[in-house]
């Protein structure tokens, strides 16, 4: 009895020691996994940082440049071919050699080929003759297209008044940004009209088509054309041509008709007398002043580096039914190399200048016609 009674005891703690075993590897177990497991977890949490810091440290610095400069001269060098442009955030999309093709660049739809330059006092007195003064236009909100000016005078840089010299500047480019302007509202207006057809003649096919073209649109997406078919505020263009030209003293201005500095690869442009000497780009070079403002806006309404500005644009256009050019401005960052300073610079000459005043400017309408078109 007392064996069979020892017997039970050793069997017990048997048992007993080889319950704490397994209980031991258990802990053991689920000690290595957990390490395991707290390693897996830190390295993927660690992963992202370490790679970004990595490819920080390996990349050169960003530089930024005005890639929307590049895109206008290739378009025109290469007439035959379709150019890729990577977005910031959306897929590839193409942008037709017919974006600027309609841009008559040599001036024979102004028929201005052989005309001469006019002086600044001539341009004054026929200012004069048709009472075009800044008061008036701010006053009534209008602006003859007939005072429309094809080349800068070469005394604007001479004028020893600034007040004088900026205001001969603005009566100058205004008619012509406003022209511009009320061509693509037109356009707006009519695109409208079909969006709001159950049916569209083969005109209207006709004419999307072309508008797809010209605003380098692939897969006729309307949504696209109703976002980039849309003004640019005239006091940011003036803004813009007054920065680019020195209120239209630079040489370019001067000599080749560029109010907003686009670039060159070709032979079509003005080399810039401080560029370095490897840099192949030229200032591209206009017969007249209205085919460098078209360039401009198409340019705006076209290129990838400005997308976000057109985001920003539809989205006044649709709250307010106006564009500010005020808030547009910050979005314009990629047009120069000093990137958020030029902007800053801009909405300090529209604000120092009063531009703004200019935004609700329209063409004085010549016939009833154009009066109810726009």
């Amino acid at each position: 009895m007392v064996k069979r009674k020892n017997k039970i005891l050793v069997s017990k703690k048997l048992k007993e020691k080889k319950y704490k075993n397994l209980l031991l590897e258990g802990y053991e177990s689920f000690y290595k996994i957990s390490i395991f497991s707290f390693v897996v977890i830190f390295t993927f949490f660690i992963l992202p940082g370490t790679v970004k810091t990595l490819k920080k440290n390996l990349k050169p610095n960003k530089i930024i440049v005005n890639s929307s400069k590049q895109n206008f001269d290739e378009t025109f060098k290469k007439r035959n071919n379709k150019i890729e442009i990577k977005d910031n955030k959306d897929n590839d999309f193409i942008i037709s050699k017919d974006v600027f093709e309609d841009i008559d660049v040599f001036g024979e739809e102004e028929n201005v080929i052989d005309t001469p330059r006019l002086s600044a006092s001539t341009i004054e007195e026929l200012f004069n003759q048709n009472e075009y003064s800044l008061k008036k236009v701010k006053k009534l909100k209008l602006v003859n297209i007939g005072n429309k000016i094809h080349r800068l005078p070469k005394e604007l840089k001479n004028i020893e008044s600034v007040k004088k010299r900026k205001e001969l500047f603005i009566k100058i480019v205004l008619p012509l940004i406003i022209e511009e302007n009320t061509k693509i509202k037109l356009d707006r207006k009519k695109l409208f009209v079909i969006l709001n057809k159950s049916n569209n003649s083969n005109i209207d096919k006709d004419w999307l088509k072309k508008k797809f073209k010209q605003y380098g649109i692939k897969n006729n997406d309307l949504t696209t054309l109703k976002i980039r078919m849309d003004e640019i505020p005239v006091s940011l263009a003036i803004a813009q041509a007054a920065k680019e030209t020195g209120w239209g003293s630079s040489r370019f201005a001067q000599e080749g008709n560029a109010l907003f500095g686009q670039w060159t690869w070709t032979g079509e442009g003005i080399k810039p007398a401080a560029v370095d000497k490897n840099a192949k780009h030229k200032v591209a070079r206009f017969k007249v002043l209205k085919a460098s403002v078209k360039a401009y806006q198409r340019n705006l309404n076209t290129h990838s580096s400005y997308k976000e500005f057109r985001k920003e644009r539809a989205i006044q256009r649709d709250n307010q039914g106006k564009l500010d050019s005020l808030g547009l401005v910050r979005y314009l960052d990629k047009y120069a190399e000093t990137g958020v300073e030029y902007t800053k610079i801009l909405k300090k000459i529209i604000e120092q200048n009063s531009l703004t005043e200019f935004d609700d400017v329209k063409i004085l309408p010549t016939s009833l016609k154009i009066k109810n078109l726009i």
